[in-house]
């Protein structure tokens, strides 16, 4: 899965009772270039399962990045759980179903000893559990996306299935926290939770959509222009929640520029406002919420490894 400006990949399986061959298989990723595990946004739903995978990857040195979602207490629900559910007529995801899980995870990385990473954080008590641990000690870290913090679940009124995502759109306490979140540095950084999907799977019913957003191609661009034309961040600072800090979550070289070091970049052009229209999209993935939402922030140029992958 993508996080930030890094990819991380996803690593096999861990398997209760096997612990011989779990670490066995763990070493052998390890070896092989992995930095993180991952369940690939489907909660572990055995604690002590769990447990395990955070013990054997703090073992290598890896890290366990959490999607954090009670599947039971979800029940099918596709949005929050509040006004807009009710009066869409959809079914709603109570908050706690992410939070239960948050709770979870930091529990067992504060009784282990070990360190855990928070996926795509949405709600304002999950900030807040992540804030409480942080002062507490526990060896957690955490992410959002720019959709947490520039839209509410007021967007799916209009039963666009491009609005559906996983977690869902929270309310406007929940993205207020989320900024606050990332201007106090309990969320450590911010990340795309890029997932693009065919036309078709959501050009049908909300209830039968695929969840997720294409969010590589706007995702500077919103967190530039809600954050720092908002006044909430400098562009350092941005670029330390879009880059350093994912890199160092991950212990990966890169997030700085310097003399030998990783040469990845991007050029963007801070000055220039477009309209964004996934049609222009280098992605297969369209579905986008933003389309036609004016931004700033252009990025014009990636380098990966000293080579240009992209030029507008």
């Amino acid at each position: 899965r993508e996080v930030g400006l890094c990819k991380v990949h996803p690593v096999g399986a861990i398997t209760e009772g096997q612990e011989g061959k779990n670490l066995a298989a763990i070493g052998a990723m390890k070896a092989a270039g992995a930095v993180a595990l991952s369940e690939d946004g489907k909660t572990v739903v055995n604690t002590k399962l769990m447990a395990n995978a955070m013990q054997y990857a703090s073992d290598f040195g890896l890290i366990c990045l959490c999607h954090c979602e009670d599947h039971a207490l979800v029940d099918g629900g596709v949005v929050n759980e509040g006004y807009h559910s009710t009066l869409t007529g959809l079914k709603g995801s109570l908050r706690a179903a992410e939070d239960i899980v948050i709770a979870r995870e930091i529990c067992l990385a504060e009784s282990l000893g070990v360190p855990v990473h928070i996926c795509h954080v949405s709600t304002y008590s999950g900030v807040q559990l992540i804030r409480d641990a942080k002062k507490r000690g526990v060896q957690v870290t955490a992410e959002t996306c720019p959709h947490y913090f520039t839209l509410t679940d007021e967007a799916i009124v209009g039963f666009d299935t491009d609005t559906k995502v996983n977690p869902p759109l929270r309310e406007e306490k929940d993205r207020l926290a989320i900024i606050e979140g990332l201007r106090d540095g309990t969320l450590d950084c911010i990340v795309t939770d890029h997932a693009p999907h065919h036309y078709d799977d959501k050009n049908v019913e909300y209830d039968m959509a695929a969840f997720g957003i294409s969010g590589i191609e706007t995702s500077f661009a919103l967190s530039y222009t809600q954050l720092v034309q908002g006044g909430v961040f400098t562009v350092e600072q941005l670029v330390e929640k879009m880059s350093a800090a994912p890199a160092r979550i991950l212990g990966l070289e890169g997030g700085a520029i310097e003399e030998g070091g990783v040469a990845d970049l991007t050029i963007v052009d801070l000055n220039e406002e477009w309209k964004i229209d996934p049609a222009l999209f280098e992605s297969k993935g369209k579905n986008t919420p933003f389309k036609g939402r004016t931004v700033r922030g252009r990025v014009k140029m990636t380098v990966v490894d000293g080579e240009i992958k992209y030029k507008e």
